[in-house]
Formats: structure tokens, sequence, C-alpha cells
């Protein structure tokens, strides 16, 4: 079969479920309103809450929102359950469960002055579950900086061509936003500007590699760049939102359209026929079909990170109410259209081996002991592209490696700056030193430094998938008690709520008994903390998810 066909039908899908269902929502739920006041201009405060000019907000949000989730997710959920399943949950789960999702996260913020899910689910469920939920999305967003620095350095290591483009970036972007809010600049001209400038340094990268010695200052040198990009970090969560971050993120959007538009223009020259099944088994090594492959492909469908990205910096910086759809439901559905041209690569470009033998960037590659995703990603986005002309496997898969590792660092800054608020949220009156924007950044990336330098989170990595698709269950039922105090339907964000509550207690049920089995006790254990805090949060909810209401 043609995957050109099926881009073409993906394509329109979201388009259309964009226009159509996203529509809806907007006017049956969220219900926007022009003339109130956001919080980006109510509480100004040129730091965090700052009204952003609406193309580069949809940069901040999608490249952060996007990272490395909707690369990884969809090529393991080829490998385990074939193109078709993974496709199909992708196409359904962005449009009624993930944009919902994040739409009304996103909104339910902005009419709360800013205020994080977990803080705004104590005025509908209480304080027990404000707790709850703040301990459990702190502890995820230390695990995920941890693990997207350690990404980050490995690509650095293994990839020294980019780090001149990595690092010059960052000021090219302070550059771009002190030219765009201080100097009124014309958007598009700077962007032109900009782009131009990182091309350059990506050139000047394959040009003069910065490939560091084995030890630095007795650390490795993977190491030494992890500790590196936790010191900046620090910078990235606390300096002002308008000069660091939002401009970085949207010039790495840029980055990621490009690779987007070179991607999907390659199927349609090359158009690749699949090689890849479409269907595996109902029981592969990832588990069975049900619950995991909801699990394993989560950026693309549904993922619990976006509500903490749309509640906590893209909702201080929304400058009027009416924006939300693009940003909050175009977002999820733009890193649909990702998802699904990685499930295209993975079934097409991308060598179906199943000994894993016939190359080492086959498929199948990255699942051994020294397999490495990025770079089988990359090389089979590499392979697709090199049908266009001028542009060789070479160029097609550092390019792929670039803009790969663009997006893994807008995680690793957003996440820091979530992880600020949460700590300043759940600890900050009782410590009143948090309240201080750089040691809150600090006492995060702390922990998060530990578990990285100790590699430490190898030891609860596993549980990740699960209790990531936990935050975005738990987070539409804050959402459904919220819209149930201002008498709006809820049956939109219950039904998806129920679904992911029933499928995430599934996939931790079924991987804590795996865990116990092959004597994994710490995470046996992780897994039923989890599906006991969840069962918590649900019975406090109960009345609400289980109401006749509409």
């Amino acid at each position: 079969m043609n995957t050109l066909i099926i881009a073409f039908i993906l394509i329109a899908w979201l388009i259309l479920g964009y226009k159509i269902y996203g529509s809806f929502i907007e006017k049956k739920v969220v219900q926007p309103d022009k003339s109130c006041v956001t919080p980006a201009h109510e509480l100004k405060d040129g730091v965090d809450y700052c009204p952003a000019k609406k193309t580069l907000l949809f940069g901040h949000h999608f490249s952060s929102i996007a990272g490395a989730g909707p690369i990884l997710g969809p090529l393991l959920g080829v490998l385990y359950f074939g193109w078709l399943g993974a496709l199909v949950w992708v196409a359904i789960g962005s449009i009624f469960l993930g944009a919902v999702h994040d739409y009304t996260s996103l909104m339910i913020s902005v009419q709360n002055k800013g205020k994080s899910l977990a803080e705004i689910s104590q005025n509908t469920l209480g304080f027990r579950t404000k707790i709850i939920f703040s301990v459990f999305v702190w502890m995820a967003l230390a695990l995920v900086i941890a693990v997207f620095a350690v990404v980050a350095a490995q690509t650095l290591v293994s990839q020294p061509q980019i780090v001149i483009p990595t690092f010059g970036l960052i000021f090219i972007a302070m550059i771009f936003g002190w030219l765009i809010y201080k100097k009124n600049i014309n958007i598009v001209a700077g962007t032109l500007i900009s782009l131009a400038a990182l091309f350059f340094l990506i050139y000047l990268g394959s040009l003069v590699p910065i490939a560091l010695p084995a030890q630095i200052l007795g650390l490795s040198s993977q190491k030494f760049w992890f500790f590196i990009l936790i010191i900046y970090s620090i910078f990235a969560s606390s300096l002002p939102v308008w000069f660091l971050l939002q401009p970085r993120d949207y010039i790495s959007t840029w980055i990621l359209f490009i690779g987007l538009g070179l991607g999907y223009i390659g199927l349609i020259v090359a158009h690749p026929s699949f090689n890849a099944p479409a269907f595996v088994s109902f029981n592969s090594k990832g588990g069975p079909f049900w619950p995991m492959l909801f699990v394993i492909i989560a950026c693309g469908a549904i993922s619990g990170f976006h509500c903490l990205v749309a509640g906590g910096t893209t909702a201080k910086q929304l400058p009027d109410e009416t924006c939300g759809k693009l940003i909050g439901y175009g977002g999820m559905v733009t890193e649909a259209a990702l998802a699904g041209l990685v499930i295209f690569i993975a079934a097409s470009a991308m060598i179906w081996d199943p000994s894993g033998l016939e190359s080492q960037f086959g498929f199948q590659y990255f699942m051994n002991t020294l397999g490495n995703p990025i770079l089988a990603f990359a090389t089979g986005y590499g392979k697709l592209i090199s049908s266009l002309p001028a542009l060789t496997l070479t160029i097609g898969t550092f390019f792929g490696m670039v803009m790969l590792n663009a997006f893994v660092l807008t995680t690793l800054d957003t996440g820091t700056r979530i992880g600020r608020f949460i700590t300043t949220e759940l600890l900050g009156t009782k410590v009143p030193l948090l309240q201080n924007r750089w040691i809150a950044s600090l006492f995060i990336l702390v922990f998060a430094a530990v578990l990285g330098g100790t590699e430490g989170y190898k030891a609860i990595w596993p549980v990740f998938g699960a209790s990531n698709q936990l935050v975005a269950a738990l987070a539409l039922v804050v959402v459904s008690s919220y819209l149930v105090g201002i008498k709006r339907p809820k049956k939109y964000t219950v039904y998806p709520a129920l679904f992911m509550l029933v499928t995430t207690l599934g996939a931790l049920i079924y991987q804590s008994y795996n865990f116990f089995k092959s004597k994994s006790i710490l995470l046996g254990c992780v897994s039923v903390i989890l599906i006991f805090l969840a069962s918590i949060i649900v019975f406090e909810a109960r009345a609400i998810l289980f109401s006749r209401q509409k």
C-alpha cells in the first residue's frame, strides 16, 4: 500500500477535525470572550506573565509539547503493534482526546489567573487532591528534566556537529526577543534573519564539530554536557519569558515546520510503500494491544505533559481568550501531523528486519542494547528526504538530529519553568525563600541533577509512560469538575477522562504484575503507589464522573 494516500487522508482528517470538532468544543464548552482580560495582561510582571504575540506563543507552546515524545512513541508503537493501530490511535486520540485535553486545560488556567490545574483542583476536588496532584506532577517533572538533559547530552556527544547550532540558537533567540519586544522589529523580518543565522550556524557546525575529550574536570564528556544543560536550565526558567524561552521555542518551531514540510514532500516525491506490517500482534513484546498501545504512544494522541505546559507557561502569555483554540487545540493537531510522519517513516523508510541484523540503522536497531532511537529516526528521515533535489542521506540525517535535539531542549526549558511554578505553589507559602524564582528553579534542578547524574532515573523511567497518561486522565477529571461548577457540558471531557483512567490503571496493573514477577520490587511498588493515588482522586471526583449531568 502506498503511504502517500494514507498521509493525504490523515492530513485531511486533522484539518477537518480542527475546523469542525475544534470549533464545536470552542463554542459549546470553552465559550471564549475576547473582552475578558487574560492573566497575561492582568498580572503582567515582564517575567512569567507577559502577553505574547500570537505566532510566537504558538511556537513556544508547540515546541514545548512536542519534544521527543511524538517521535519515540510512534516508533515503538509501529514496532510492537504495526502501523495501522498506531495511526488510528493518533488520528482519533488527537482530535477527540488530546486536543480537547490541551485546549480546555489552557482555558481553565486562563480563567483562573494562570494557576496550574493542580492548584485549581483544590477548589473543585479538595485540598487532598491538590497535594497529591502537585506532588505527583512535581516528581514527574523532575524525572522529565533529568531524562531530557541526559538525552540532549548524549546527542551532543554522538553528534558534535550540532553543538554550535544548539548553543548558538540561545543567543540568536535572545537577540530576536529583544528586537521584537523592545525595538518593535517586524516579526517576518526578524524570523527570516534569525533563521538565516541559525542555518549559518548549522553549516558552521558541520565544518567545525565540537568533540570534547573523554574526561573533563573529572567528568565524562556526556556528564559534562549534562551539567552544562542543568546550569543553562536555571537561566532558561528564571529569565523573562519574552527574552529567551519564548523566542527560542518559536525559532525551534520553524526548524520543525521545515522538517515536517520536507518530510511530507518526501512522501509525495518518493511515495514509498509500507514495508512494515499493518498489524503485528495483540500481545507483543511491548505488552497487550490494550492498554499498552495507548500508553506507549502518548504525544501525538494525548499526553499529560501538555496540560502542564498549557496551564503552566502558555496560560500566562495568552493575549486574549479567542487565541486559545489555535494554540491549544491547533498545537495538538500539529503534533499529530508530526507523529503521523514518524509512523510513515517507521513503516516505509526504515528497514523492517525482525532479526535486527540487516542494518544497524534498521527499524529494530534502537531496541538493541547499543540502539539509539534518535539516530535511527534521523537516518530514516534522511533516507526519506534524500529523494528530494540537492539533499543527500548525510544532510537529511544531520538535519533530523538538529530538529530533534532542538525540541528536546525546548521541553527541558519549559519543564524546568513549570517545575518552578509547582514548587512555589506547593511550598512557597510555608518556605518564603521558594517564592524566589531562582531558588525555586534550583530546588527542582538539584533533584533532577541527582537523578540524571547518578543515572537513578533508570530505576523509575519504565513507569513514566503510564504516569504521564495518568496525569492526562487526572487533568481531564479536574477540567470536568470545573465545568460542572460553571454549569457547562462535561461529557466531552468526562468520557475521555474515563477512557484514560481505565486504560492507565490497566497499564499500571499490568506493569506492576510484571515488575513483581521479574523481582523489580522498586518499580512494582511505584506502580502500586500510583494506582493508590489515582484511586483517591477518582474517589474524590466520583460524584462528578458518574453523575448523569451532561
